[in-house]
């Protein structure tokens, strides 16, 4: 079951389950649409991965099956490929 962490690795914005602005790899990096486009290119910085939207949990699932609150942030990975 997917984890749907709450917020976007590189800018630590908050990506609630119902979000249609996160993406993930496949091994569940987390980010926001932005910073996937602008900064990786879609690409994971942690895996290589692409970085596909991530599915949303149905309301009526969430209460037995909870999001998580593990938030991770890791900005040093997430620089502009301009810089």
């Amino acid at each position: 079951m997917l984890e749907l962490r709450p917020s976007c690795e590189c800018c630590d914005a908050d990506l609630p389950p119902e979000s249609g602005q996160a993406l993930i790899c496949s091994f569940e990096c987390t980010f926001c649409a932005n910073c996937a486009a602008s900064k990786l290119g879609f690409i994971c910085p942690n895996c290589g991965g692409e970085l596909v939207a991530r599915p949303r949990r149905p309301v009526s699932k969430l209460a037995n099956h909870p999001p998580s609150d593990r938030r991770v942030y890791k900005p040093q990975g997430c620089r502009d490929p301009a810089d």
